[in-house]
Formats: C-alpha cells, structure tokens, sequence
C-alpha cells in the first residue's frame, strides 16, 4: 500500500495517477469534487471544520478497506495527515479542544478496530511530495476553485503558510510506514513530462528496498 501525502497543490491526485498508470494497480482519490462540505468549510469554518474532518476520516477508512482488497494499491492521501489538518484548524479557533480530543480518540478506536487479518493498518510506504510555498500558491491559483483563492479570502493566505510551515515537522515525525520525499519543485511531475520518468525510477528504487 502506498500513499502519498503533501500540502495543497502538492500534486498528490497527478502523481497517485501516474502511479496506478505505472504499477498498473487501482487508485483511491480524496473526495474533493463531490465533498459538499468542504465549500461550506470555506465560507464557515468555525461551524464545520469538525463535520469535514469526520466526513474525511469516514471516508479515508474507507478507502484503506478498499485498498486492501489488492496486493498493491495507492492511496492519494494519508489518513494520519488528517490530524494535522484538523490541529491547525484548532490552533487557528476554528475548532475546540474537546472536538479535537474526540477526533484523536475516533481516529485511534477506528485504526485499532480494523482487523489485522485482512486490513493493513499502516502504509507499507509514505510518498511525500515536498513543494515550495510558491508553488502552492501558483497551483491553488490555477486549479481555480473559487473557495481556495487568496484574492476572494485573505485570511485563507494565513491558513496556507501556517500549513506549508507544519508539513516539514509532520514529515520528520512521520513513523508509521518507510518514507520517501520527492522534491516537487525540482521534479516537477505536474508540469514537466521530463519529470515524471525521474520520480517514478526514484518511488520503484525506494519500493526495492522494502
């Protein structure tokens, strides 16, 4: 099981394709499009920060069940990245500690019910996609989704660099499966054809060595 992770605009989906392309394996996406939620979030997210980090965990335990059903498959993002979204939304007063508190604990029970039998609890690798601030920017910019944009809401400029800041030591403390970083701005898979061949040669030399 390999998952990827990374900030906005990291290049998780481009690169979870890519991937199922290459190892020729399914792929299970974030609800993004279809996630309702997530705009209310946006315009409110003192109201429904803990609504959409429920909806997330569901849906994200759920992905992992499926994926399981293979004996390889992609993930486009960590279940355990989630708290560190959920926490900084918390730091920032968009959610309490006591739903914190309950969202960790659900987080926990969830993982411990999964039976070891049939289910990987944990990734067997951690893909993380490593862009400069800038970057994500530029591509939260392009992607267009009006309730992402800096220009419509300042504030959310704020949210995007406190969050560039916590992936670094999220990363480091990441211990639940081997890791790999791939440097998105030097490999820049998302828009340089070039690129992609380099990180998929970089994944298959760090899956040889599971």
């Amino acid at each position: 099981m390999l998952v990827l992770s990374g900030t906005i605009g990291a290049g998780k989906t481009s690169l979870t394709n890519l991937l199922a392309t290459h190892l020729h394996k399914p792929a299970f996406y974030e609800s993004v499009d279809d996630n309702e939620i997530l705009p209310l979030f946006y315009k409110d997210p003192k109201k429904y920060a803990f609504l959409l980090q429920i909806y997330f965990l569901n849906k994200r335990l759920d992905s992992i069940k499926k994926a399981a059903s293979d004996d390889r498959s992609i993930l486009d993002r960590s279940i355990f990245e989630d708290s560190l979204l959920f926490h900084l939304n918390a730091d920032l007063g968009r959610a309490t500690n006591t739903e914190v508190s309950i969202y960790d604990s659900l987080l926990s029970n969830m993982m411990e019910e999964l039976p070891e039998d049939t289910h990987k609890k944990n990734p067997d690798l951690l893909i993380h996609i490593n862009i400069s601030f800038d970057t994500m920017l530029k591509r939260i910019k392009k992607r267009g989704r009006s309730y992402e944009q800096v220009d419509q809401d300042p504030s959310l400029f704020e949210y995007y660099k406190e969050l560039d800041e916590r992936y670094s030591d999220w990363y480091e403390n990441y211990d639940k499966s081997d890791k790999i970083q791939i440097d998105g701005d030097k490999y820049d898979f998302v828009e340089n054809p070039g690129a992609r061949g380099q990180v998929l040669q970089l994944i298959d030399q760090k899956i040889a060595t599971l």
